[in-house]
């Protein structure tokens, strides 16, 4: 309207559209209503003239509310009734009079309004500039045909407007969801019910994707639906991140009913307070899961194990490493069981731990089996070492001495008799005395148990360097005798090792170092010849006799070779 014109005739001041329309003047009163206002307020037409505007709006304030915004207000019919409104004022002069012109708005769905609310037409304008950005809209009729899709739509369906606009939406049925809940949906928002959930549609190149959806229904007068508002959010990576989540949920759920089935778990914080136990622990140790909790692994402690033990346990883990080895325990019934353990840190983001998880298996009838094991070849090294010792005697006490006194004939017949078969005999039985003694000193020398460990290898290295043209370094540190069972190991370990170096090390030096140290016996035997990949070379008899016997001494054995660096066997036997 030209606001510089006369007040243009009454016809004019009607908009095209069929709003109601009510002009009034600063006082407030009537000056002109169209057909469409008299209607809404219930008045016969030019009823309204001359009217004041608060018979029909108690509550508006024409002066105080802001040009070009839609306003929500109540307006009072003829009969009495309220009814929701909505209405927009703009103002004008004309010869210094000012004017105020009304324009009611119709609205359709009135069910969801609420008194003394106001939309800013700009703000209007911004929120669905942002929705279009953001969010998948769709209107549909009250029989689901497209009349309305934004750009995201087309974007994400990679359907074109025109392509979508009057279909429904099984345009993008991806044929995921069952009829029931289709039903369900078209039941939901038929009855004017908001509809919310998740939906699986198919693209038109045939992709699939997700969108989380709200369908609005839009209702009329008699409370039945006229349109249909869809805003959906694609969800697709969302759904495929939930997807791989519930998956790797899954496998961990497998994971851990197989390891309880099978494993002794426990959890501790990083102070070792246990926070967790499977019903395997509980099981093994005989112990509540309620008397476990809270308590450290100290209620399960053998006291087999050193605390130096403990302490390299606790060092390794503290640090970040995964710490694996046996332990004997204690059950709460006073027995011992034995499980191979591997304990591992989890690392806060400073790689720090903050608690560790145990996995055991209980291994204690293959200890038991180690331990008669032990035993027995501990046994059968003692029978064997007997029976060496026996023969050794019989070769040198019996049959040596005889074949001595056969030595001392011939040479009295050699005296009285001059024939060179009695030379023959002589030098042979000369051989036979001589393969007699060391046959019995390879079986068990006199001297270990007469004198002891170091007179014996002393005396063995003496031999073995005259007859194999190899030179034996040797350096001894013992401070006193050991038991009979460890010189017994120690000196056939070193007769073993150096037998191999006769053998395959093609050397002409070697070297033997025994050293006492705080706690154990350490014995070295060297060489500088060939050596050989571990890798590559089956473990003989002689390696295995000597790992034997080291275990029967509750020692260790460990063999270093390279090729062309030679070899070096490390005995270490505790005092």
């Amino acid at each position: 309207m030209d606001r510089n014109n006369q007040i243009p005739a009454k016809s004019g001041i009607a908009p095209d559209s069929s709003d109601a329309t009510i002009l009034i003047n600063k006082l407030g009163n009537i000056f002109y209503a169209n057909k469409q206002a008299h209607e809404q307020f219930g008045y016969k037409e030019n009823e309204l003239e001359g009217k004041s505007l608060r018979e029909l709006m108690p509550d508006i304030t024409p002066l105080a509310t802001e040009e070009g915004k839609v306003v929500h207000e109540y307006g009072l019919h003829r009969n009495g009734e309220l009814f929701s409104i909505f209405y927009s004022i703009n103002s004008f002069k004309l010869y210094n009079e000012s004017y105020f012109l009304i324009v009611f708005h119709s609205v359709k769905d009135r069910s969801r309004l609420k008194k003394q609310q106001s939309y800013p037409l700009n703000e209007m304008v911004d929120l669905q500039f942002a929705l279009d950005e953001s969010t998948i809209v769709a209107f549909t009729d009250p029989k689901g045909k497209i009349n309305y899709v934004n750009e995201k739509f087309c974007e994400v369906s990679k359907y074109s407007a025109e392509e979508l606009i009057g279909k429904d939406h099984r345009i993008i049925n991806s044929g995921y969801h069952s009829k029931e809940f289709m039903e369900d949906l078209w039941k939901t928002i038929s009855s004017g019910i908001v509809w919310r959930g998740e939906i699986k549609n198919k693209a038109k190149d045939g992709t699939f994707y997700w969108v989380d959806t709200t369908i609005v229904p839009f209702i009329d007068e008699k409370g039945k639906p006229y349109k249909y508002l869809a805003i959906r959010k694609e969800i697709t990576e969302y759904k495929r991140v939930v997807e791989e989540l519930k998956k790797s949920v899954n496998e961990l759920i497998d994971l851990k009913f197989a390891l309880d089935a099978s494993s002794i778990v426990a959890i501790t914080d990083q102070k070792g307070i246990i926070k967790y136990v499977n019903n395997q622990f509980c099981k093994v140790s005989k112990y509540s899961r309620e008397e476990l909790l809270g308590q450290d692994h100290r209620i399960i402690n053998s006291g087999y194990h050193s605390k130096e033990f403990f302490r390299d346990l606790w060092n390794t883990i503290s640090s970040g490493q995964v710490w694996k080895g046996e332990i004997k325990n204690k059950a709460k019934d006073g027995t011992y069981y034995w499980v191979d353990t591997t304990i591992v840190p989890f690392l806060d983001e400073k790689g720090k731990p903050y608690q560790h998880l145990a996995i055991r298996h209980e291994v204690t009838q293959r200890k038991n089996a180690e331990e008669e094991l032990k035993k027995m070849m501990t046994r059968i090294i003692d029978v064997q070492e007997d029976e060496r010792k026996r023969l050794s005697r019989e070769l040198h006490d019996g049959i040596g001495q005889n074949l001595y006194s056969h030595l001392i004939t011939i040479n009295r017949l050699q005296a009285e008799i001059s024939h060179p078969l009695l030379e023959q005999m002589q030098d042979e039985a000369a051989e036979i005395i001589e393969e007699l003694r060391d046959l019995s000193w390879e079986l068990r020398p006199s001297v270990l148990d007469d004198l002891g460990l170091i007179p014996a290898i002393r005396s063995y290295l003496v031999r073995f360097s005259e007859h194999h043209n190899i030179n034996v370094h040797f350096d001894c540190y013992l401070t006193s005798r050991l038991s009979p069972n460890k010189e017994i190991t120690v000196y056939r370990i070193i007769q073993e090792a150096l037998t191999n170096v006769r053998k395959y090390a093609d050397a002409d030096e070697a070297s033997v170092t025994i050293r006492q140290m705080d706690k154990e016996i350490r014995v070295v035997i060297e060489d500088k010849g060939k050596g050989f990949n571990a890798n590559e070379v089956t473990r003989g008899v002689g390696l295995f006799s000597m790992e034997e016997r080291a275990k029967a001494a509750e020692g260790t054995i460990k063999v270093h070779s390279e090729k062309n660096k030679g070899t070096r066997v490390v005995l270490e036997i505790p005092l």
